[in-house]
């Protein structure tokens, strides 16, 4: 196959996996630095090429079919496996060069996120890195597909990941957070019996960050009444600051939500936190990034 040609399906493949996750074809088309008519017809080119369509487009809407549901994966890691084998060669000669897409948590603590990547751009300049916030359960398969490099997710202690390499970078806690004025405020410590009489805000029903909770209480034959569900520890604070109820997070999280106070619960829930990469090994740049945090995933 010509190489011009090899270069033709890359740029289309990654057209597609731009338009499926951005949700549209101008979205797509910025994110890419092209103009949607060139996105457009690449993608059209690829759907004649291939029999079927991948997109099924609205006024309102673009969609995957079923077909671009199948597709998708296989181009993320043909991307993938392109990307890996330009940085590969650079590391060949001692430069690390390419993407590093990191993921994680909203309440990631065990390592500064801010600095660790500061500090990774400052000493690898060539290397393109993104971030992107999301719930452990997404991350973890976007490392999967190649999506993502590396992720830091948090889990309770007994969960597995299969498909991905990890590690434990730290085990903490969950505490109860309650407003100004609740019963609880003044209190240094109570039991989970308690806590469970209270109305709480929670994260999703089935997440990981919700089953911390609730294998807690499952584990002590007790029930909870949840609310109010979010997304985010700190729309979770607002909610509990307005006293419509408690709320449950790791300790090193509860001791940066001003206007709350944090009580200790016996028996406590605990929760993992862990960094993950793709079980087909990190990439230079991963590598480096996980060196640079203190990670050996060998």
């Amino acid at each position: 196959m010509p190489l011009g040609s090899v270069g033709v399906e890359l740029q289309q493949m990654r057209y597609v996996v731009a338009v499926a996750e951005t949700g549209g074809f101008t979205r797509a088309a910025g994110r890419c630095h092209v103009v949607q008519s060139a996105l457009s017809h690449q993608i059209a080119r690829l759907e004649k090429e291939l029999g079927a369509r991948l997109f099924e487009r609205t006024s309102r809407s673009v969609r995957l079919t079923a077909a671009g549901e199948a597709f998708l994966p296989v181009a993320r890691q043909a991307l993938e496996a392109a990307e890996r084998a330009r940085a590969e060669v650079a590391a060949a000669i001692g430069e690390v060069r390419g993407r590093l897409a990191v993921g994680a948590i909203s309440t990631v603590s065990a390592v500064d996120l801010a600095r660790a990547l500061g500090d990774f751009r400052t000493r690898y300049p060539q290397v393109q890195i993104r971030l992107q916030m999301e719930m452990t359960e997404s991350l973890v398969e976007k490392v999967r597909d190649g999506a993502l490099d590396v992720a830091f997710i948090g889990m309770v202690p007994s969960a597995r990941n299969p498909g991905v390499g990890e590690k434990e970078l730290t085990r903490t806690e969950l505490v109860a957070v309650v407003p100004p004025g609740h019963p609880l405020a003044g209190r240094e410590w109570t039991t989970l019996a308690r806590v469970a009489r209270e109305t709480f805000v929670d994260f999703m029903a089935g997440t990981a960050a919700r089953r911390q909770r609730d294998d807690a209480f499952r584990a002590a034959g007790l029930d909870s009444e949840v609310a109010y569900e979010v997304t985010t520890v700190e729309f979770l604070a607002k909610l509990v600051r307005a006293g419509l109820g408690i709320g449950m997070v790791p300790e090193t999280i509860a001791a940066g939500l001003p206007g709350l106070h944090a009580v200790r619960v016996r028996p406590a829930p605990e929760r993992t936190e862990r960094v993950v990469w793709s079980a087909r090994g990190p990439s230079p740049a991963a590598l480096a990034f996980l060196s640079a945090v203190g990670v050996d995933p060998t």
